[in-house]
């Protein structure tokens, strides 16, 4: 996440801020170069270390294609950010995307680091900045433990910033030790955090409370703290650490005219022409303006939509026609995902018509799917993020949300429901309430049902958070914690009803994927840094 104002700093400038040349043993630092004795000179100086840390927090890339990593999407050219081999099960420790997760989370905690050891050599900064500053450093040194933690399991804990020598012993830190150190990060950094409303208009984009609440009730979700969950996520939905609800459309939440909605917690920040994110340009339909497909959603998700009376499609309630399958279904389907026949609604107010199975395109031979060619793979393409004001190359400076209310609303649910206390009045503000911001009219899909179970409500509230969240990269993260991973993520991910029907009844075999329970649920500590560092102990199955 980057701060719009600041986007135009230098990054020569920020390079040298984080890579001082030490020159301990001189009374005087060079006048012609930046070191650790002449650098803090100004709230500048330091805003532009703290920019570098809000810069290495994530990447659209990773926003992405970490969906590809799930049952929700197949990356089916290149193997973009690892995403291929990691859902195929074929990787190992020397895959690229492990090491870069590692280094250049290691490298976003450094920056912290250096910005929390220096910042009262500061000379006249007011004790209000320097308070704001370090607790968004802390907040984003939290980050990155966080996301390092939820992949690898034990990592090395850098609270300080580690010498050359520690770095190259330190050992692995357990689990357990890292999430307490978040959690507290987390909690610390939130007293000197202000509130949305509180946040000037100028300073949109930067960390809030409400944002270092939400990460911690995402940490518990993760660890099936469900007290915890309910504790925090209560915090964020009463408004005691800001102001928060649903933004009032699904399909204009994530419109560059409605960015920084009341929904938005946190945002990884773009600004048009400055600093713009690219994916669309792999993912979008041809006929919009895209070079190829990359990125596009399996058959597994499109089937997790129910019908508009909120039954799934195997469902004998359902009205559900396998032969016009996007008919009569949750509308957050076609706010998300470009199907066969969809109407593609241009910038100008026209629109055309998507014509995606093989022959179907009644004026010439334009259909968007072809095996092994440049168009889609499965039979779907991408509509949720597309910016139609977009610039050349599809390229977009539209905010992308790491965090939302309706997350937050899940979570929940979800937390209740597994304490035994999911009834109609949690439904009422969480599920209900998201169904209704979707579009749904049917009393079935509203209504409370007290005759469902909590086993039953697992599923609902687990399926509603799929569709909810759909190609925004969370999808990897629940399949691990719920340790559904080996069912869904073992067997062929598959596309559209556009094969022969004596093959899993037409749906295209896209993909094979491996899932070994026994090592899969943690990625493996990179070859590389064992290599550089022997105290580093492998994870089991590696």
């Amino acid at each position: 996440m980057m701060i719009k104002k600041n986007i135009k700093i230098l990054i020569g400038l920020i390079v040298l801020a984080i890579t001082f040349t030490g020159c301990k043993k001189l009374e005087l630092a060079p006048e012609n170069s930046f070191t650790d004795l002449n650098y803090w000179t100004s709230q500048d100086k330091a805003q532009s270390v703290l920019n570098t840390a809000y810069g290495q927090m994530f990447s659209s890339t990773y926003f992405f294609y970490n969906e590809a990593t799930s049952d929700n999407a197949y990356n089916g050219r290149g193997d973009i950010a690892g995403a291929a081999s990691l859902a195929a099960g074929t990787y190992d420790p020397s895959l690229q995307r492990l090491k870069n997760e590692w280094n250049n989370r290691y490298a976003g905690i450094k920056t912290t680091n250096l910005l929390l050891e220096n910042i009262d050599r500061v000379p006249d900064l007011s004790e209000e900045v320097r308070s704001r500053m370090v607790a968004e450093a802390r907040f984003l040194r939290a980050w990155q433990h966080f996301q390092l933690m939820t992949w690898f399991g034990d990592i090395p804990l850098a609270d300080h910033d580690l010498s050359l020598e520690e770095a190259q012993n330190i050992s692995r830190t357990p689990r357990a030790q890292v999430l307490q150190f978040i959690l507290n990060e987390l909690e610390e950094a939130s007293e000197d955090l202000p509130t949305n409303t509180e946040q000037e208009i100028s300073n949109r984009g930067k960390i809030t409370k409400g944002a270092a609440i939400a990460l911690k009730a995402r940490a518990y979700l993760y660890e099936n703290d469900w007290q915890n969950v309910v504790a925090e996520t209560e915090r964020i939905i009463n408004g005691s650490v800001g102001s928060y609800g649903l933004f009032d459309s699904y399909e204009g939440l994530f419109l560059p005219e409605n960015q920084y909605s009341q929904e938005d917690i946190l945002s990884l920040q773009f600004v048009p022409e400055l600093r713009t994110w690219g994916e669309f340009f792999d993912m979008a339909p041809l006929s919009a303006g895209a070079r190829l497909n990359a990125l596009a959603a399996t058959q597994e998700l499109v089937d997790s939509y129910l019908t508009i009376n909120g039954k799934s499609i195997d469902n004998p309630d359902s009205n559900y026609d396998e032969s016009n399958p996007y008919e009569n279904r949750d509308p957050r389907l076609t706010n998300t995902i470009v199907y066969h026949n969809y109407d593609w609604q241009e910038p100008d107010g026209g629109s055309h018509i998507i014509y995606i199975e093989p022959g179907s395109d009644p004026d010439e031979p334009l259909d968007e799917y072809s095996p092994g060619s440049s168009k889609t793979s499965t039979g779907y393409y991408t509509r949720k993020y597309f910016d139609p004001e977009h610039q050349s190359g599809l390229a977009s400076g539209l905010n992308l949300m790491l965090i939302r209310y309706a997350d937050v609303l899940l979570m929940n649910a979800e937390a209740k429901n597994e304490l035994g206390n999911f009834d109609q009045g949690t439904w009422n503000e969480t599920i209900g309430a998201l169904r209704e911001r979707a579009g749904f009219t049917d009393a079935q899909a509203l209504n409370f049902d007290s005759s469902l179970n909590q086993a039953n409500y697992r599923s609902v509230i687990r399926n509603e958070r799929r569709v909810e969240l759909a190609m925004e990269g969370l999808r990897i993260f629940d399949i691990r914690r719920w340790e559904t991973a080996e069912d869904v993520l073992n067997g062929w991910a598959h596309g559209a009803q556009f094969g022969p029907t004596s093959i899993d009844d037409g749906y295209l075999r896209v993909n094979l994927r491996t899932f070994d329970p026994g090592k899969h649920y943690l990625w493996p500590i990179p070859r590389d840094e064992r290599l550089i560092n022997p105290n580093l102990s492998q994870n089991p199955g590696w």
